[in-house]
């Protein structure tokens, strides 16, 4: 059986195994932070509630879903844990690696569409032309899920400009082919397990190969999405979730919350009743922001036209608010908070600590709020914007 041939989980199966992910998400946190990575059953748990074979091609076995559906079942993930709803969120690759050729993502999938994929992109390292494709070495940071994968990119520049005229490319090898360097000691997102990654001489195929952001080589409105925009997308939702998670539970701690000092419960206080409505209609406001142009845009795509540079534009500025809202919320629960939030073992520490990571990412960071004035205003858009 081949896996356009495959038997699909029922739904009520795909929501029962996505209610077992999220409670083993939120009952094991503190266990994803301490090994630095998802555990290896949690990511078989991701598999189950179909969040790698989401984005996958319907003819490779895959479902194949709108990018907003596959964004909020991120956000949900997000929102029992940080670190599970970003490794979940490299689901997105398919669109990514659909980029490759077909043959390649025929042979990617023909064991089923629930492939894991993580990469590490930057620097680029040298490739050099080989018998049978490229020979590869050198060390990648920020491999997030790498722990999990089954197959690996990594980015390279071939020696000698090759066949694609010296653009970047990722190469994808099996996993087996990587060594993983653990050295993930951070503040926060200590889950994600975002290691380096080693390859020494090893040869990949240019049939394994593509350019970053390339075109697509499958022709239906998911695969006509924009690749990089998505790529922040998935990333910033996740610091939707944190913040939904954190108002949500700083809600029901403020009722009962009194201070030693014997000052009123959180609830009772004018500035705290003040600062969540703010928080509340904030995090409302950039969720609603956020799912609009997605949603805008896939339509779009669905109409079978093409998405201008201002619409690409507003899905990274989308992002790039979405982070930036979720960490300025949680760092406002921590505030409101008082000591209780200064534990290091205390949720309301661990919430602030992964939002804060989140708009430091480089397709989140701040320069991407001037690139996207600079769209916005007619002005040339820096390259590999938007």
């Amino acid at each position: 059986m081949d896996a356009k041939e495959q038997v699909k989980p029922e739904p009520s199966d795909r929501t029962a195994a996505l209610e077992t992910l999220l409670s083993a998400a939120r009952a094991r946190r503190d266990e994803f932070s301490a090994n630095q990575q998802i555990s290896a059953d949690v990511v078989e748990m991701m598999k189950a509630a179909g969040v790698y074979r989401a984005m996958v091609a319907k003819r490779f076995g895959g479902d194949e879903k709108s990018p907003a559906e596959f964004l909020r079942l991120i956000e949900t993930i997000s929102q029992a844990d940080g670190s599970a709803g970003w490794v979940a969120s490299f689901g997105f690759s398919a669109v990514y690696l659909s980029a490759l050729p077909i043959e390649t993502l025929e042979a990617m999938y023909a064991n089923g569409p629930d492939v894991v994929f993580a990469g590490g992109i930057f620097p680029p390292q040298k490739a050099v032309p080989v018998d049978g494709g490229l020979e590869v070495s050198g060390r990648w940071s920020w491999g997030s899920g790498c722990t999990g994968a089954e197959v690996i990119g990594v980015g390279i520049k071939v020696e000698g400009g090759g066949s694609n005229g010296g653009l970047p490319l990722i190469a994808v090898t099996p996993a087996k082919n990587v060594q993983i360097v653990p050295n993930w000691d951070v503040i926060g997102m200590r889950g994600t397990g975002s290691h380096d990654m080693v390859l020494d001489k090893v040869v990949v195929p240019e049939a394994w190969t593509f350019v970053r952001g390339g075109k697509s080589s499958l022709d239906t409105p998911l695969y006509r999405y924009p690749s990089m925009p998505l790529a922040a997308q998935v990333l910033a939702v996740v610091g939707l979730g944190i913040a939904r998670s954190a108002l949500d539970q700083m809600i029901a701690l403020a009722g009962g919350r009194t201070s030693i000092t014997g000052q009123p419960t959180l609830a009772d206080r004018p500035y705290v009743q003040t600062d969540i409505a703010k928080a509340e209609a904030a995090l409302r406001s950039a969720r609603a922001f956020f799912y609009e142009i997605t949603e805008e845009a896939y339509a779009t795509l669905v109409a079978g036209d093409e998405l201008s540079v201002e619409t690409r534009a507003l899905l990274r500025l989308a992002s790039t608010n979405a982070a930036r809202v979720g960490a300025d919320i949680t760092l406002d629960i921590y505030r409101m908070a008082g000591t209780t939030g200064v534990f290091a073992n205390h949720w309301i520490a661990h919430l602030m600590q992964d939002a804060q990571v989140i708009p430091q990412h480089a397709f989140l960071a701040d320069t991407t709020w001037q690139n996207a004035g600079k769209v916005l205003l007619g002005l040339e858009s820096p390259p590999g914007y938007p």
